[in-house]
């Protein structure tokens, strides 16, 4: 599984404030570390690769979440809570059964 995060860079080069708060409760939750690949849409670069995942995925808003396993459709989570329950909970889950 290769999980993708897009998160939105403003004009003047920071985080928007909701990529921003995400971006922190990922961190202090740990979820951080199960993210394989961030990155960015800038508001002044339409070709970023953000922007132009965003554009081919039809999502409007960040930051949002790209989930991709082999031999499945790519499963777009524009809600972060919602990818912890539905994929980060079951991944953490399934390697403390492997432990």
């Amino acid at each position: 599984m290769k999980i993708t995060m897009v998160v939105k860079v403003l004009i003047d080069g920071t985080l928007c404030q909701k990529c921003q708060q995400v971006h922190e409760r990922m961190k202090s939750r740990g979820h951080l570390e199960q993210i394989d690949q961030v990155v960015t849409a800038s508001d002044d670069d339409p070709d970023s690769t953000g922007a132009l995942l965003a554009m081919m995925f039809q999502v409007g808003k960040a930051p949002f979440f790209i989930v991709e396993e082999e031999g499945r459709a790519p499963v777009i989570y524009t809600a972060y809570l919602k990818l912890v329950k539905e994929v980060l909970a079951k991944a953490e889950a399934k390697l403390l059964t492997v432990r």
